[in-house]
C-alpha cells in the first residue's frame, strides 16, 4: 500500500457500490473530504456526486472511484476509508495515520 494515497476497504467499497446501484445511478462518484469544525478541529465529510472538480484526486480501487479535493487530499494521505456497522450504527469512517488526536466518535480529529 502506498503511503501517499488514500485507501478504500473491501466493506467500503461494497457498501458504496450499493448506494451507486439504489441510486441508479452509474455516474456517481464518492468524495471523501476535511471540513473545519467538530470537537477536536476538522471534520470528515462523504458525499456522492457526478461531476469531478478541477484538481480533485481520483483513486479507483475495488472498482470504485473515489474524489478527494487538493485542500483535503494531505490531510488523509496514507488513510483507509472504511464501513461499519456496529452498535453506534452504520457509517463510513477514516483510519487516518496524520491524525495526532480524535473526538470520542471518530468522525473529527486533530493534526
Amino acid at each position: 500500500m502506498s503511503s501517499n494515497q488514500i485507501h478504500l476497504s473491501g466493506a467500503a467499497a461494497n457498501k458504496i457500490n450499493q448506494l451507486v446501484l439504489e441510486e441508479m445511478n452509474p455516474d456517481l462518484k464518492f468524495r471523501v473530504y476535511i471540513i473545519g469544525g467538530g470537537c477536536s478541529g476538522f471534520q470528515y465529510g462523504f458525499a456522492f456526486e457526478e461531476e469531478q472538480t478541477d484538481g480533485d484526486m481520483i483513486m479507483e480501487e475495488h472498482g470504485v472511484q473515489m474524489m478527494v479535493d487538493p485542500m483535503s487530499f494531505p490531510y488523509l494521505m496514507g488513510s483507509t476509508v472504511d464501513f461499519l456497522e456496529d452498535l453506534q450504527g452504520s457509517r463510513f469512517v477514516v483510519s487516518n495515520p496524520n491524525a495526532k488526536s480524535t473526538c470520542g466518535c471518530g468522525s473529527s480529529f486533530a493534526i
